[in-house]
């Protein structure tokens, strides 16, 4: 009987990799023992260690290539969307770690504070600060990485609590307007570099705080591109 090895083998075996080899005895390293990815081994006082296997190692190398591939994709297109904001006149962040109070609405729920880490941030290029409009983007290439994100409401709030409107980015066809909810934008973004707008993202109104105001003051916004700056 065969069985599907997921994420959590893959970082077992990179457990592994790294440590002394001691045993963990669970299910997990059951599994990875029967794949041939571990190999047990007992020294001249008896002790047993696991050690990964040739096919382990292979498979972590894999694992390393495909992320990598992810990672590269998902810079290219926050890099795409970046570019797509400064033609619009936008002073653009990337990478910024905002601070944003949730949990006040009518619903019980504790207010708290969570660390909001747009792929893109942009405001309008204005000295009037209720035009400036805040947005915010996120990126996704991968459909896993887009549910997991959509199972933390917190996140989702912290966005909203920070910019007048909130786009999904998607790689074509990892989802759709089905998967993200009505209060986000939604953007396919395809491999011919169209960028197409599956649902438009509600504006709202949305005055920075303070400390928001202060972030953005430490922060480098990406600097111009010559190209982004010609008129289309």
């Amino acid at each position: 009987m065969s069985t599907t090895l997921g994420l959590p083998h893959q970082r077992r075996l990179r457990e592994v990799w790294r440590s002394a080899g001691w045993p963990f005895q669970d299910l997990i390293e059951v599994e990875l023992l029967a794949a041939g990815l571990l190999s047990r081994e007992r020294d001249a006082a008896g002790r047993e260690t696991v050690r990964v296997t040739d096919a382990g190692i292979a498979l972590l190398a894999q694992t390393l290539q495909r992320n990598r591939a992810s990672r590269e994709a998902h810079e290219q297109l926050v890099a795409r969307i970046a570019r797509e904001m400064q033609r619009a006149g936008r002073v653009v962040w990337r990478g910024l770690a905002l601070r944003a109070k949730v949990g006040e609405g009518g619903d019980g729920s504790e207010a708290g504070w969570v660390m909001a880490m747009p792929d893109v941030y942009s405001i309008r290029h204005t000295t009037v600060e209720d035009y400036l409009e805040p947005v915010v983007h996120e990126i996704k290439v991968r459909r896993a990485d887009l549910l997991a994100d959509l199972r933390k409401p917190s996140k989702g709030e912290a966005y909203r609590q920070i910019g007048g409107e909130c786009w999904y980015v998607l790689r074509a066809g990892i989802g759709g307007l089905d998967d993200v909810p009505d209060a986000y934008g939604v953007m396919a973004a395809h491999d011919s570099g169209e960028l197409e707008v599956l649902r438009p993202a509600p504006k709202r109104a949305c005055k920075l705080p303070f400390g928001i105001w202060m972030a953005l003051a430490r922060a480098t916004p990406e600097p111009n591109d010559d190209d982004a700056q010609q008129v289309i």
